[in-house]
């Protein structure tokens, strides 16, 4: 069954903004970090997450199936609207090398955990910016290399290369902060 975000002629109009609804509920978190991610500044990463909603919502019914999935399209979008922020602040984009951590520990496992997203923030702030998304795209917002492929209108095999690369520059600057 072919997925679409808008209603066929023949449906009643709730039909298609059902679906939407369920894109949206399943993917606004997720296109929040990666936007606050891109931005490094909570507040407009909420506007911009709005943005990009409000614009997957008057678009929805150019959303073609056969081209991927709707929630790389989505992303896509959600890219757009980022780069556009950042266009009109004039800066580029720096990644958040810190995602929110909702485990709590204590203690010396505290202590090592903390050391460990320190190397990790040092390791991340030395990948190129394009690395740094290509890793966003892959953990805070949890695509799959097909939609990372979409995303950034690369082939998946080139997406996955690509990634690769960032994850063994990302691993070995770890390595060498040890």
């Amino acid at each position: 069954m072919e997925q679409t975000l808008v209603a066929d002629a023949k449906d009643a109009p709730r039909e298609g903004d059902l679906t939407f609804d369920r894109l949206y509920r399943s993917s606004r978190d997720d296109v929040y970090a990666y936007v606050a991610g891109l931005l490094r500044d909570a507040t407009a990463a909420e506007e911009v997450t709005a943005a990009a909603f409000e614009r997957a919502y008057r678009k929805r019914n150019r959303f073609d199936p056969r081209r991927g999935e709707p929630r790389a399209w989505l992303f896509g979008i959600a890219r757009n609207a980022a780069l556009d922020e950042l266009r009109r602040r004039g800066r580029q984009a720096e990644l958040t090398a810190e995602p929110a951590d909702p485990d709590n520990f204590g203690g010396a496992e505290a202590a090592e955990h903390s050391e460990r997203r320190l190397a990790v923030s040092a390791a991340l702030k030395r990948l190129h910016p394009r690395e740094r998304e290509l890793i966003a795209l892959k953990f805070f917002a949890g695509l799959a290399n097909a939609d990372i492929a979409q995303v950034l209108g690369l082939s998946e095999s080139n997406a996955g290369t690509k990634l690769h690369r960032a994850m063994t520059k990302l691993r070995e600057a770890c390595d060498g902060a040890e």
